[in-house]
């Protein structure tokens, strides 16, 4: 599964929300040093989409505030997590 996800470092604390529809927001804790923020991004992917880190890869906006990643995994199950971040749509 891709998503894209528009990231906060420095943010205050780890956090994953829904954002636009085109993308996520993450707020991270972490300065955008020696890849500090791209760590603690896929840190916070694995723990909220219940994947091992490993199976998260950054492949596009390695250095911008914009960003694509892949996620392995169980699409169906990828696809209900990503939804649930949005909450119920009216």
């Amino acid at each position: 599964m891709a998503i894209a996800v528009r990231v906060t470092p420095r943010g205050g604390r780890d956090a994953l929300t829904a954002g636009t529809e085109e993308h996520f927001v993450a707020r991270l804790a972490a300065a955008p040093v020696d890849g500090a923020a791209n760590a603690g991004l896929v840190a916070l992917v694995a723990k909220t989409f219940g994947v091992p880190k490993r199976a998260v890869t950054i492949v596009a906006g390695e250095t911008a505030r914009l960003k694509r990643l892949h996620i392995a995994g169980d699409a169906t199950t990828l696809a209900e997590i990503a939804s649930a971040l949005y909450g119920p749509r009216a």
